[in-house]
């Protein structure tokens, strides 16, 4: 799989070796900006170049998610919306009151641990051909 494909297509199965591996390669590269970033511009242009490269980082993340979750026998929706909620709540905070940002800090730790677990930990999902085995002791069909 070529890599525009694996960052950027939402079809497809990915392996916990390549999940990880493209994870690791997402935030290495923002972390990189990150810190080249305000060496090179001034820090207002800084400051809003890094939140557009952090709502850009969904996108690879969630196609990433989106084949793993594929992988695991899940829908791709589930790994889409399993980064969103890790994401966006960062994203919201200055828009909404100070009494619901724990909360949003809570569905994004449970969030979290859910991918963590269902998406880097567990192995990939076996399937299975739709024809049945045939019974033991039964005649092979001519």
């Amino acid at each position: 799989m070529s890599l525009v494909r694996l960052f950027s297509d939402f079809e497809g199965r990915i392996g916990l070796r390549t999940f990880w591996l493209g994870s690791i390669a997402v935030a290495l590269t923002l972390l990189a900006i990150e810190r080249t970033l305000p060496l090179l511009v001034d820090r207002h242009a800084t400051i809003t170049t890094i939140a557009f490269l952090k709502a850009f980082a969904l996108f690879p993340w969630a196609a990433l998610a989106a084949k793993r979750a594929n992988d695991r026998g899940s829908t791709p929706l589930f790994g889409i919306l399993l980064i969103c909620a890790i994401v966006l709540p960062d994203h919201l905070r200055p828009l909404i009151s100070i009494g619901w940002r724990p909360s949003l800090e809570a569905i994004a730790t449970m969030a979290w641990v859910v991918a963590f677990i269902d998406l880097g930990l567990m192995p990939s999902a076996v399937h299975r051909s739709g024809v049945a085995a045939a019974p033991a002791g039964a005649k092979a069909a001519e």
